[in-house]
């Protein structure tokens, strides 16, 4: 087939369009300054499957001028004059920008026209600040091409400095900046500045499957906003997809076509509103990501109906399935935000550490401005996810549970993350934190105890390995300081190693001094650490083929990879003959108990 982007054609109103391929219909609509050709990377992905009709809105390309106060409703009309033209009673509309607008315009005047929806970097309600900006360009339109601005448009879409790899997107959309009918961009612009809230209270009658996608990078169309969009319609789904900018359908379009294909393919598949797509997880990543939430603190996050961001701190977090893979927590019925979250289609669920608790604090109150106090990115359905978490889960609202004075909501894990830094805990009514153990032991251990650690990075351990050929474990006499070289904080310093203690995991008394005692601990450690040529990561099922000089600390090592094999770990205590594992937690009753929230307080 020749090149789409060279099969143009015009339809009886003037209205210029691009058609392509075969099979089930699906109509194209550009953004402001750009026109049907830009969805070349789409049309050429899409139409061996599809009849792709990309059309040049009015204004663009080889489409007549708009009116001089142009309405949403003028660039409809034109698409739906163009789908009667060609004969198509029904059709798959996606556009980008401006042109979701279009989209939502569109499905809602015609609903019986479209079988899905597909809006890329949409706007909604935005910020004041933000509507400011773009009225102040809009306001500046009309003259001929300025070249500062249009270098100060592709600055905002791609970066400044243009990134290598994206030089010839910044390229193609300058290009179709630099020959837009001026009168056409300003008219279109102009509409597109106030049109924002167009359809804010519309939203909840859009009747058609509805995929939001934008990328986590784009300053104009936010994440929130997609979210929020998604939120208001009924069978709305936002994706997130993370580094893209404004003009990601060319920067990134095997992304997006990705997510394009497969939500047309969903509602194909089901006749009606698209499934989530099933994720497919690593089981045992995912109970370990799990397992970060011991007697945890979390903050439950948002956003709401006007894409402003909501939380609360919480403790009655638990998992619920592996597959599939799904979660849960509680919301008091008279918390402020419990309309917020009992009526959204997702929320995020962030495990808090040690350094946290004041956002802990933060979130359980009545702060006028939670969010303002913790550095956030949104996640992957949009929710907000907060930085420096021990693990995060980004969950859409699978159900929703009355329970007493409570609402359960029950969240399908679409994405998570985890990391090595300590919980926070929270019992009897107080804060906890694993680092008390560590304080305890330096302020009270005696001065010969040997304290050591098994540090792990990516499924290896590190280890010293000595002139002999033996591997040892980093460890000193007692946790002392980085300026105690003879400590196990100073000889790890020595080396560079930035290392994090954890969990207490072995303790046991000296066989032949009974005065000397034994500490190690679970740790993690960042890689790569120094160009010390003692140093060396063991990938943990290899351990056992180690020489290791000391018999305590090769049979506490052969536990250590049983018990990392099962994910299930206990302090051994004892001396280096005989001792007992002890759990860490008794084994649960048979009902399970959920433990309330902290607070229900929450912006």
């Amino acid at each position: 087939m020749a090149d789409a982007a060279t099969i143009r054609s015009k339809a009886p109103d003037g209205t210029g369009f691009i058609r392509a391929g075969s099979g089930a219909p699906v109509l194209l609509i550009h953004g402001v300054g750009m026109d049907a050709a830009i969805w070349q990377p789409q049309i050429a992905a899409m139409q061996d499957r599809f009849d792709v009709i990309a059309i040049d809105m009015l204004g663009h390309g080889s489409s007549p001028l708009p009116p001089e106060n142009a309405r949403l409703s003028d660039f409809a009309d034109q698409a739906i004059r163009l789908l009667d033209h060609l004969g198509l009673a029904r059709v798959a509309v996606i556009g980008h920008s401006m042109g979701a607008l279009i989209a939502q315009e569109i499905a809602l005047r015609a609903p019986s026209r479209i079988s899905a929806l597909i809006c890329l970097n949409a706007v909604f309600r935005r910020p004041p600040e933000l509507a400011q900006a773009v009225r102040e360009r809009a306001a500046a339109l009309g003259g001929p091409g300025d070249p500062s601005a249009i270098a100060a448009t592709i600055a905002r879409w791609f970066g400044d400095p243009i990134p290598p790899a994206l030089s010839d997107a910044a390229a193609t959309a300058r290009a179709a900046l630099e020959g837009v009918d001026r009168q056409g961009y300003a008219r279109t612009y102009r509409l597109f500045a106030s049109a924002d809230t167009a359809h804010a209270d519309r939203l909840p009658d859009l009747t058609v499957p509805a995929l939001f996608m934008t990328g986590s990078e784009d300053r104009n169309s936010t994440a929130a906003m997609s979210a929020a969009m998604a939120r208001l319609a009924p069978a709305g789904r936002c994706v997130v997809l993370n580094d893209e900018k404004h003009m990601m359908t060319i920067a990134s379009p095997q992304k997006v076509n990705q997510h394009i294909i497969g939500f047309l393919d969903q509602v194909a598949a089901v006749g009606g509103p698209a499934v989530e797509d099933g994720t497919a997880f690593d089981a045992m990543e995912f109970r370990r990501a799990l397992g970060s939430f011991l007697t945890g603190v979390t903050i439950v996050t948002t956003i709401d109906e006007t894409g402003d961001p909501r939380g609360f701190t919480a403790n009655s977090f638990t998992s619920v399935s592996l597959e599939p893979p799904l979660v849960l927590v509680c919301l008091a019925k008279k918390a402020l935000g419990h309309r917020a979250f009992s009526t959204s289609r997702g929320f995020a669920i962030n495990v808090l550490s040690e350094a946290q608790k004041s956002a802990s604090g933060i979130f359980a109150s009545k702060a006028a401005d939670k969010f303002a106090s913790v550095a956030w990115q949104p996640g992957q359905t949009g929710n907000p996810l907060i930085e420096g978490s021990v693990a995060v889960f980004d969950c859409g609202m699978e159900q929703l549970v009355d329970a007493g004075d409570h609402s359960i909501l029950i969240g399908r894990v679409h994405n998570f993350s985890h990391n090595g830094a300590q919980p926070l805990g929270y019992c009897r009514g107080a804060y906890v934190t694993p680092g008390l153990s560590q304080e305890a032991l330096a302020a009270a251990a005696p001065p010969g105890t040997e304290v050591g650690a098994i540090l792990e990075n990516e499924g290896r351990v590190l280890f010293f390995e000595t002139a002999e050929g033996s591997y040892q474990l980093p460890a000193g006499r007692g946790l002392g300081a980085a300026n105690d070289a003879r400590s196990l904080r100073g000889k790890l310093a020595a080396k560079a190693i930035d290392a994090e203690l954890g969990f207490l995991y072995a303790v046991w008394d000296d066989a032949t001094d009974a005065s000397r005692t034994h500490v190690y601990y679970r740790g993690t450690v960042d890689a790569p650490v120094s160009g010390d040529g003692q140093i060396r990561f063991v990938e943990i099922e290899r351990i056992s083929e180690l020489k290791i000089a000391d018999p305590a600390v090769s049979s506490m090592l052969a536990r250590y990879a049983r018990e990392r094999a099962e994910d299930t770990f206990g302090v051994y205590v004892g001396n280096e003959v005989e001792g007992e594992v002890r759990p860490l937690a008794k084994p649960a009753p048979s009902a399970p108990i959920h433990s309330g929230p902290i607070h229900s307080a929450q912006r």
